[in-house]
């Protein structure tokens, strides 16, 4: 019953996190303007793509984002995604695409929970082994804008730290995004104090339903034309869709001519 109501907890929250691209641009555009301007407001990070394939505008810009050592964008100049993966549970389809990304020579980064390294250890470490990055989704993916204490807010990041720890033994990427996209400049600082680069995204779609996934047309329809040069790429693992198109999709985006970078280079 637990592994249940985490589950419907995880998809409820992972619906908020496209919650801005359903608003029109102009009213995205006022929000995005609040959340620059109006220190300490919550927020939900959100997109609106202007132009097939530039940098979609986010609700908060790279400049503001940067003083806190997040990003949501690569360098817009070159060709080069950075693949990413959040990872609430598993659903079964991980491994398939852990294959395709070897197949293509690909190291993506897995955002994961304390769940997930408690119920799929063997996996955390496969991704280890293969020269993926694991890194921080926070233990329990509460809505993380709702913490304004440090000690709490560190102690949601450090019960992730020490689990993988003990699983790898090895230390954890300093890599943290924030659950449902959900923020707050006091937020973005407290990460930055624990040493954490927080990293948001600039290509997504809909991909988390497990009981509704949408069709491989629909997915191309979003993931193709949106592509960007230093696009930061979200999809869940937990998408059945994700793990049949993977390989197509991949292939697509090199034939674009776009090459892959780690989050590691990204933000050394």
């Amino acid at each position: 019953m637990f592994a249940i109501i985490r589950r419907r907890h995880i998809i409820a929250a992972a619906a908020a996190l496209l919650t801005l691209a359903l608003i029109p641009a102009g009213a995205r555009q006022l929000q995005a303007a609040a959340v620059q301007t109006a220190a300490g407001a919550d927020a939900n990070w959100g997109l609106s793509f202007q132009k097939e394939g530039e940098t979609p505008v986010g609700n908060a810009s790279a400049e503001y984002l940067a003083q806190y050592d997040a990003w949501y964008v690569g360098d817009e100049s070159q060709k080069k995604l950075y693949l990413t993966f959040d990872a609430g549970y598993e659903a079964g389809y991980t491994a398939s695409i852990l294959d395709t990304l070897a197949k293509h020579n690909v190291k993506a980064a897995f955002f994961v929970v304390g769940n997930y390294l408690e119920t799929s250890p063997d996996l955390v470490c496969r991704m280890v082994e293969e020269g993926h990055t694991v890194a921080n989704h926070t233990y329990h993916h509460y809505d993380m804008s709702q913490i304004s204490d440090t000690a709490s807010f560190r102690e949601e990041l450090e019960s992730v730290e020490e689990a993988f720890r003990e699983l790898t033994g090895q230390e954890m990427e300093k890599l943290y995004r924030p659950p449902q996209g959900k923020f707050s400049e006091p937020n973005l600082k407290m990460a930055q104090e624990l040493g954490y680069t927080t990293v948001f995204w600039s290509l997504a779609y809909v991909d988390w339903y497990q009981d509704n996934q949408p069709t491989a047309e629909q997915a191309f329809e979003k993931l193709i034309p949106r592509v960007h040069p230093g696009a930061i790429v979200l999809l869940h693992s937990t998408s059945k869709t994700n793990c049949e198109i993977l390989d197509e999709l991949l292939t697509r985006w090199e034939e674009l001519g776009y090459s892959f970078g780690t989050l590691q280079e990204l933000t050394a």
